[in-house]
């Protein structure tokens, strides 16, 4: 009886169909990551490993649903910081995927599903084998990573920005367009290789004016694009 679209030129390829009965509503996984966002559980082991004996918080990367064309890129830059921590959240989490990501990994680091509280803290790298986890993990991040770039196309930006942090992806993102919004406001960033990976990870880590308000600028964009779905229930008269 009628369509509800994102955009307006979704609206206007319709129109040149003759179909008229649609409205611009916007995108109502907006409206989900936020819901999710405020139902995220704490997560006490996320705690334990981000405690330094040096009292310093360091700077925790997530890296979401990754490849290894992804992990390629961000463990070596990894590596070399000793200031940060990484979360990595792999897509697939089959044995043969967690052996080659802990035969990458330089530094201390342990799975999920056999990590102790006792000594979590003196990890550097959690790996999390398990499914469910990571809308919640995103809230204990600086920076985002976003895997799938380098492959078929890269997978939910939503879900981390929408704590207000910086999201990194690979060149893969064009079908997608929270991505090229996140791009256009300043809150997510396109790399092609480890080089420019490693310029924008170095522009964020040591630039003051680079890592808030970037984050910042991710987070107002989603708060600020929530509200197709009460636009939807009132048009269809469930509300």
């Amino acid at each position: 009886n009628h369509l509800f679209v994102q955009d307006e030129r979704s609206m206007k390829l319709l129109n040149e169909l003759g179909i008229t009965n649609v409205t611009v509503t916007g995108d109502t996984r907006f409206d989900r990551v936020l819901d999710v966002r405020k139902q995220a559980r704490e997560l006490p082991f996320i705690k334990r490993f981000l405690e330094s004996k040096e009292g310093k918080r360091p700077i925790v990367m997530v890296a979401g649903s990754s490849w290894p064309q992804d992990e390629a890129i961000f463990i070596p830059y990894f590596h070399e910081h000793p200031e940060m921590k990484l979360i990595i959240a792999p897509h697939e989490i089959h044995r043969e995927h967690l052996l080659s990501i802990e035969a990458m990994l330089k530094r201390p680091s342990v799975r999920l599903s056999e990590a102790h509280e006792d000594d979590l803290a003196d990890k550097d790298c959690l790996i999390i084998d398990s499914f469910g986890l990571l809308s919640s993990i995103y809230r204990y991040g600086q920076i985002a990573y976003i895997g799938g770039g380098f492959g078929a196309g890269i997978h939910n930006t939503l879900e981390a920005a929408v704590y207000g942090m910086p999201v990194l992806f690979g060149p893969r993102y064009h079908k997608f367009k929270e991505a090229k919004d996140l791009i256009a406001v300043g809150g997510g960033f396109s790399i092609t290789d480890a080089s420019s990976f490693r310029t924008k990870m170095d522009e964020l880590l040591t630039d003051p004016t680079a890592l808030e308000p970037s984050g910042q600028a991710a987070g107002d964009f989603v708060k600020n694009s929530v509200g197709a779905t009460d636009q939807i229930l009132r048009q269809i008269h469930i509300r």
